[in-house]
């Protein structure tokens, strides 16, 4: 394991609520879509995710788990996981609380998506 899988490792057992279990979750379904995903840790501890370029971002707020996408406003969305950062020209974001669920599959697709998008 890499020290920045180690740090993102330890930055999601650092949050000992339902953020680090949501946190993990998110970070499966990411390697499930990318195998070859770059995970580092940026920004004073934010998990960012990586593949020809920033994919998304994983922070932690006290009543959320924030997932930016670097170029979300030029992924589709046909299942409308975007919720929030709805109005920039560039980012969009998955706001997700207490309880949510989010599609797995919707999730990865817009990994893939991503991806796609990085490396025209």
């Amino acid at each position: 394991m890499s020290n920045q899988n180690a740090d993102i490792s330890a930055r999601i057992a650092s949050l000992d609520d339902w953020r680090g279990t949501t946190l993990a979750r998110v970070r499966e379904l990411i390697h499930a879509a990318d195998p070859d995903v770059v995970e580092e840790v940026k920004w004073r501890g934010v998990p960012v995710w990586s593949h020809d370029g920033i994919l998304c971002t994983g922070e932690s707020y006290k009543k959320a788990v924030k997932l930016t996408f670097a170029k979300g406003a030029s992924l589709p969305d046909p299942k409308g996981l975007f919720n929030a950062s709805l109005d920039g020209n560039t980012r969009r974001a998955i706001d997700l609380h207490e309880g949510d669920t989010l599609d797995a599959t919707a999730f990865k697709a817009l990994i893939r998506a991503a991806i796609k998008h990085n490396q025209k």
